[in-house]
């Protein structure tokens, strides 16, 4: 096998590899190299990885690799990069165009020559607990009291392609959101595991949110978590159509339509390009696994 390279980017200090099967030999990657690949001490580090363009009849598909190597279903932050990656290689020639992640199709459209900024039609939410899902719970999860390490939260839970836990709170910082998310990721109430945002709300127009991502941990920004936690103030009648998500990474912009579809507007900027060493897959079941 010849050169193995990726490329990385940020959205908000969200990381993210993409991983190009065309430019590696069609390499079809396996969790665990995925998982390696994302590691900070092993590999090149991110909180995800893309794993695309795969064409299809239906278009441009992509795989979405959380940091533990399991897969998600979408990623706001990490189509913002997939994209921008496919106008910088010449995979499209239009500034609007489609990508299919495991969720279903997502509207891009490029809002700058360069593509560094990326507005995606997320979709609309869905609040139904048999969707998310949230085990024992029937109907919609909307400003619902669940406990969590032993205290009630006041709590929204919805689908924008991947399940979220939205979480109201006076206050939020790093250290909370660390300390809670993992109870929350982990919940009984949720079988394939959440993402949480705590969320504070600073004026109709702003909101602050915290974020502890399934399979990855704290990160500075998700895109998935500010629709969320935009959605779900709306829902609750706590901010308008027109909302800025405040993060530890920055600001994205989320519009919310009549018909509750959702679009969200941020940045993204190119890291670098890697090429691997030879050996990198060598020994994989090395010490790098159990330091995870």
């Amino acid at each position: 096998m010849g050169n193995i390279t990726l490329k990385k980017y940020h959205g908000l200090g969200n990381d993210y590899l993409v991983f190009d099967p065309a430019k590696n030999g069609g390499m079809d990657l396996k969790p665990w190299q995925a998982a390696k690949l994302c590691h900070r001490n092993y590999g090149i580090g991110a909180d995800g990885l893309m794993y695309g363009p795969i064409f299809t009849r239906r278009g441009i598909e992509a795989r979405i690799y959380n940091a533990d190597g399991s897969e998600a279903e979408e990623s706001g932050n990490g189509l913002r990069i997939f994209a921008k990656y496919l106008w910088e290689e010449g995979y499209v020639q239009t500034r609007r165009f489609a990508v299919f992640p495991p969720a279903g199709m997502v509207g891009i459209e490029m809002l700058a020559d360069h593509g560094d900024f990326v507005r995606l039609d997320m979709g609309k939410p869905s609040y139904a607990g048999a969707q998310i899902p949230v085990a024992g719970l029937e109907g919609e999860v909307v400003n619902t009291h669940l406990k969590f390490h032993g205290k009630d939260y006041n709590t929204t839970c919805l689908s924008i392609g991947n399940p979220n836990c939205v979480i109201m709170l006076e206050e939020v910082t790093p250290k909370i959101a660390k300390e809670l998310g993992p109870y929350v990721e982990g919940a009984s109430y949720f079988p394939n595991r959440i993402n949480m945002q705590i969320c504070k709300v600073i004026d109709p127009e702003n909101l602050a949110i915290e974020t502890y991502e399934r399979g990855t941990g704290y990160t500075l920004a998700s895109g998935t978590g500010a629709c969320a936690a935009a959605a779900a103030a709306k829902r609750m009648g706590l901010v308008g159509e027109k909302v800025s998500v405040h993060m530890q990474g920055g600001v994205l912009l989320v519009e919310i339509a009549e018909d509750g579809v959702i679009h969200m507007t941020g940045s993204v900027k190119e890291i670098g390009s890697f090429i691997l060493a030879e050996d990198f897959w060598d020994n994989r079941r090395s010490t790098w696994k159990d330091n995870r």
